[in-house]
C-alpha cells in the first residue's frame, strides 16, 4: 500500500472563507504558542518537550479560548505535530553539528496557510458531492478526478487567495508490464533533460518568460501602503501570477516523469547537490526555474508506484569524460555543448554525460527504500 494525495479545488462561501480565514489564524497562534514553549524548555535545559506533553496541553488551550472550543481538537493537534515535525528536524541538525542549523520560525500573518485533520469521518467526511469539515459546513468541491483508495487526513490550504482540499489516500501499487529498457538522464540549464538515447528536452525557462510582468506585479506590492486592503490586493495577483509559473512548471514535469516510468524499467540519474548548487548566484536562478528536485521527486514517486528502479549516480566528472574510450576533456567548459574526442566520438555534450551516467549505474548508487528516502548501496569501488 502507497500513500497518495488527491488536491482539489474548494469553492466555499463568503461566510466559510471566512470561517476558514478563522481557523487559520487560530492554528498560527496555536503553532506560535507550541514552539514559544518548546524554545523556552530547550533554552533553558537543553531538553526537548515531547509530543504527547503538548497534546495533552490542547484540551486546557480549548477550555480557555472560546474560538478553540468551536473547532475539532483534531485540528489543534495536528498543529502540535507539525511544530514537533519543525522542532525534531531542528535537533537533528544539531545533532549533524551543522554550523547553521536554524532553528523553526515564528509564523507572522500571512506565513501560516494551512490545518488539517487526522482521520476520516472524524471532522471531516465526504458528503454526497461536498466536503463536510467540522465546524464549517459542506463545502462545494471541484472533484476534477476520481479520488482513489482510502481517504485517512485531510489538509485544507489557502494559496493565493484560493482554498484547497488535499487528501492522503492509501492505495494499490499499479505495477506496469516490463520493457526490458533503461536509460540514463542527464538535467541541465541549456537542455532541461538529454537521454543516453540521444533525446533531448529543452528547457521552456517558465519562470524568465514572466519575469518582466512578474517584476510588474511586484512593484506594485511594494508601491501600496503596508496593511492597506490595496495591497492585499496586489499580492493576490502577484501570488497568482508566481501559482501560474509554477503549475505550468509541475504540469510539464509531471508528464515528463510519466514518459520516463511508462518507457523504462530502470532510470539512472546524478545524486546532485541542489541546495550546494542554489549558492553560485550567477546559476541559482537557472536551476531552481529548471526544477530539477520536483522532476526527480516525481520519478521517485512514479516508480515506486509503477514498480520501476531509479538509480543516483555520483556527478562528478560525467560531462567530462569520453563516453566511448573515458578520456577526459580538460578544457571543457560551460559554454562548450560539442565534445570531440580523438577516437572519433562526436556527441552533444549533454548525451555524452547521460550515456556516462548509464554506464556509472552498477556502481556505487542509491536505491529507493520501502518508506521512500534513498539509501545507500555499495556494490563497488566508483571508477571515473
Amino acid at each position: 500500500m502507497l500513500r497518495k494525495t488527491f488536491k482539489y479545488r474548494l469553492y466555499p462561501s463568503k461566510a466559510q472563507a471566512r470561517q476558514l480565514s478563522k481557523t487559520v489564524e487560530l492554528c498560527r497562534q496555536w503553532y506560535n504558542a507550541c514552539l514559544e514553549e518548546r524554545k523556552t524548555v530547550y533554552n533553558m535545559e537543553y531538553l526537548n518537550l515531547s509530543k504527547f506533553e503538548q497534546l495533552a496541553e490542547v484540551k486546557k488551550f480549548r477550555e480557555e479560548n472560546v474560538l478553540a472550543a468551536k473547532l475539532h481538537s483534531h485540528i489543534l493537534q495536528v498543529v502540535v505535530t507539525d511544530v514537533d515535525k519543525a522542532f525534531s528536524a531542528f535537533l537533528r541538525r544539531v545533532a549533524e553539528e551543522k554550523k547553521e542549523p536554524g532553528e523553526p520560525r515564528f509564523k507572522g500573518k500571512g506565513r501560516f496557510n494551512s490545518f488539517g485533520l487526522k482521520e476520516y469521518g472524524n471532522g471531516f467526511k465526504i458528503d454526497k458531492k461536498r466536503l463536510w469539515v467540522n465546524g464549517i459546513g459542506r463545502l462545494h468541491v471541484r472533484w476534477h478526478r476520481e479520488i482513489e483508495g482510502i481517504i485517512k487526513t485531510l489538509r485544507v490550504v489557502n494559496h493565493a487567495g484560493k482554498w484547497y482540499a488535499c487528501f492522503t489516500c492509501e492505495v494499490e501499487a499499479k505495477l506496469l508490464p516490463k520493457t526490458g529498457k533503461e536509460v540514463g538522464i542527464d538535467v541541465g540549464i541549456y537542455h532541461l533533460l538529454a537521454t543516453s538515447d540521444g533525446e533531448i528536452i529543452e528547457n521552456p525557462k517558465w519562470y524568465r518568460a514572466e519575469q518582466k510582468k512578474l517584476r510588474v506585479l511586484q512593484r506594485r506590492v511594494s508601491r501600496r501602503r503596508l496593511g492597506g486592503r490595496n495591497r492585499y490586493k496586489a499580492q493576490v495577483f502577484a501570488h497568482r501570477q508566481q501559482e501560474n509559473v509554477s503549475n505550468r512548471r509541475k504540469d510539464f514535469l509531471n508528464k515528463t516523469a510519466d514518459y520516463f516510468i511508462k518507457k523504462y524499467d530502470k532510470i539512472v540519474l546524478e545524486a546532485l547537490e541542489i541546495n550546494n548548487m542554489v549558492k553560485n548566484h550567477n546559476l541559482s536562478k537557472s536551476i531552481l526555474d529548471a526544477g530539477w528536485g520536483y522532476f526527480t521527486q516525481r520519478l521517485l514517486d512514479k516508480a515506486a508506484e509503477a514498480g520501476r528502479e531509479i538509480v543516483f549516480v555520483k556527478p562528478a566528472g560525467t560531462s567530462k569524460t569520453c563516453s566511448s574510450c573515458g578520456a577526459r576533456f580538460e578544457g571543457l567548459t560551460l559554454s562548450d555543448r560539442w565534445v570531440k574526442c580523438r577516437c572519433g566520438l562526436s556527441l552533444d555534450r549533454d548525451i555524452n554525460a547521460a550515456i556516462n551516467i548509464l554506464e556509472r549505474a552498477g556502481q556505487v548508487r542509491w536505491i529507493v527504500s520501502k518508506t521512500n528516502r534513498l539509501r545507500l548501496i555499495q556494490e563497488a569501488p566508483l571508477i571515473y
